[in-house]
């Protein structure tokens, strides 16, 4: 009974953040800590930050590979799987509706859509401040921040975040190895060493067996599985750049058009949830709602995978100086890196005018100054922009 009412809560949790959590992988981060730190107090800001570290090194949807390693922390296994169907479950159904009514359901400009990347502006700019005062509390650690914050800046793509990440590691290993060692919160998870080992043995292989699968069988399911499985192992930098994988995947072989293509992706845009959700229309649109079960399934499995593979050392590392001087250094990049994303897409793509600006400020004051919570400041941004945004 007790195992259910857990599972339960993780379900409860989780669905509130997919129906709410707008504004992409960056401003998810701010909500898991607004719900699973702040409020419910399951993990703390330490854990969490390793954990949003070790997602970081990790090929795939950060964001939802850390839902979905706090909900193996909460409740195992099946508490991932919960965890992750609440967060991405809300967007998985938007999209497929929208894939199969989308030649009527004309989108638009709306007011609505601005308000929600003005509120991701402010949940965003109270989670990097709140993050930076932990993980970068010192000039060192601002120091590696303000350097991330500026490659970023001048070099944006995934294969440099993943650089100033390793460069990040090797500063913090040489810089913060012999510090003093932090007090650590033990986490139990109840995954093994050996069904880690298993669980990446799984992943190499499908890898390898798919395609070969995929070749010899002609079936459009498993040809389908096999294209999101493969673009889900090898995507680094989240939901943005699996747009041209998948473009180069689906356009040119003439599965989808491109205006086909692109009117999915500007939904996806706006709905809550992981942006990887995206794999749900493209599925509908090519073979109705069993393709979009295949191509969800096979997107998100690699991180389940590579999660199961990971998360059983974890805590055996954190217990490690030299580890902990990696994770100082990778820690405090991530807050230059959150800044970086802050700047551009986040700050650029939703403040248009006077009226955007003071709107994320009074939002962030809410949430800064009023302790608001993420969900409530959703709905005042959504009817503030409304006045704001519509009228002035």
């Amino acid at each position: 009974m007790e195992k259910i009412k857990r599972q339960l809560e993780i379900l409860r949790a989780s669905l509130k953040l997919g129906l709410t959590s707008f504004g992409g992988p960056v401003a998810h981060l701010a909500y898991f800590k607004e719900e699973y730190i702040d409020k419910r107090k399951w993990l703390n800001e330490k854990l969490y930050a390793d954990i949003i570290a070790l997602c970081q090194f990790l090929p795939g949807p950060a964001s939802s590979q850390v839902g979905i390693a706090i909900g193996m922390m909460r409740g195992g296994l099946l508490g991932g799987i919960v965890s992750w169907l609440g967060f991405t479950l809300p967007s998985v159904l938007i999209l497929v509706l929208f894939a199969l009514f989308y030649q009527n359901f004309q989108l638009g400009d709306t007011t609505w859509i601005a308000s929600l990347k003005v509120v991701a502006v402010a949940v965003v700019a109270h989670a990097v401040l709140g993050l930076g005062k932990k993980l970068a509390p010192d000039r060192p650690r601002m120091g590696i921040a303000l350097g991330a914050m500026l490659i970023m800046l001048m070099f944006p793509s995934a294969l440099v975040q993943i650089g100033v990440i390793v460069m990040a590691a090797l500063v913090g290993y040489v810089g913060f190895r012999k510090g003093q060692q932090p007090s650590l919160s033990t986490f139990s998870i109840s995954i093994t060493k050996r069904q880690g080992v298993l669980s990446l043995s799984i992943l190499a292989l499908l890898l390898v067996g798919l395609p070969i699968l995929a070749q010899t069988v002609s079936n459009a399911y498993i040809q389908l599985f096999d294209t999101f499985f493969r673009v889900g192992s090898i995507v680094f930098g989240g939901g943005h750049v699996v747009l041209p994988m998948l473009e180069q995947e689906i356009v040119p072989p003439g599965f989808l058009t491109g205006s086909e293509f692109l009117a999915g992706y500007g939904m996806a845009q706006a709905v809550p949830g992981p942006l990887f959700t995206f794999a749900s229309y493209i599925g509908t649109m090519m073979e109705g709602i069993l393709g979009a079960i295949v191509a969800t399934v096979a997107i998100f499995l690699p991180s389940f995978l590579l999660l199961i593979g990971a998360l059983p050392f974890l805590s055996e590392l954190r217990g490690k100086q030299s580890f902990q001087g990696m994770l100082i250094g990778v820690n405090a990049s991530v807050v230059g890196i959150l800044l970086a994303a802050f700047y551009n897409p986040v700050f650029t793509s939703a403040i248009l005018s006077s009226q955007h600006f003071a709107l994320a400020v009074i939002l962030f004051a809410l949430m800064q100054f009023w302790k608001i919570p993420a969900w409530a400041v959703v709905v005042i941004g959504v009817l503030g922009g409304e006045v704001l945004l519509g009228i002035l």
